[in-house]
């Protein structure tokens, strides 16, 4: 295998991990979401960029072609909004709307997956560590107004 190829097993195996992390954290708070899930979205999301940048290699060099590897991030984007949608639940004998985060977070682990893909690990490490931050920090916040609600 080529060095190259190597780069790619490299992105595919960042993605996978940092969409794992953010799985873990879903999975330890019990959401519809977990693990399995994220680690698949990211993963997938990363194949998907790579393919689309460097899968038509031979295709486009071709002069009566213009290709534009950005459309099939655009397509994951739009793909994940409808597995996300699946997670979102209306209970109308509670009024209350479920799975958002859950929903969100399968949205933030495709753009994780597509930078990773991209071979932007840096900033797919950053974002990861800020939606983990940011669900950890809300879930304290949520449980500090329950204990004074209660109160």
């Amino acid at each position: 295998m080529d060095s190259m190829t190597w780069e790619f097993v490299l992105r595919i195996f960042i993605a996978a991990l940092l969409g794992g992390a953010i799985g873990l954290e879903r999975e330890y708070r019990a959401k519809e979401a977990g693990f399995r899930t994220h680690f698949l979205v990211a993963l997938g999301s990363a194949l998907f960029m790579i393919v689309s940048a460097y899968g038509f290699e031979g295709a486009m060099h071709s002069p009566e072609h213009r290709w534009d590897v950005s459309r099939v991030a655009a397509q994951v984007v739009s793909g994940i909004g409808f597995i996300g949608a699946g997670t979102i639940i209306f209970h109308k004998s509670e009024n209350v709307v479920r799975g958002l985060t859950t929903a969100a977070g399968l949205w933030v682990t495709a753009a994780i997956g597509l930078a990773c893909g991209g071979g932007l690990y840096v900033l797919a490490a950053a974002a990861t560590f800020l939606v983990l931050v940011g669900l950890e920090a809300f879930n304290f916040i949520l449980h500090k107004f329950d204990k004074h609600r209660g109160a």
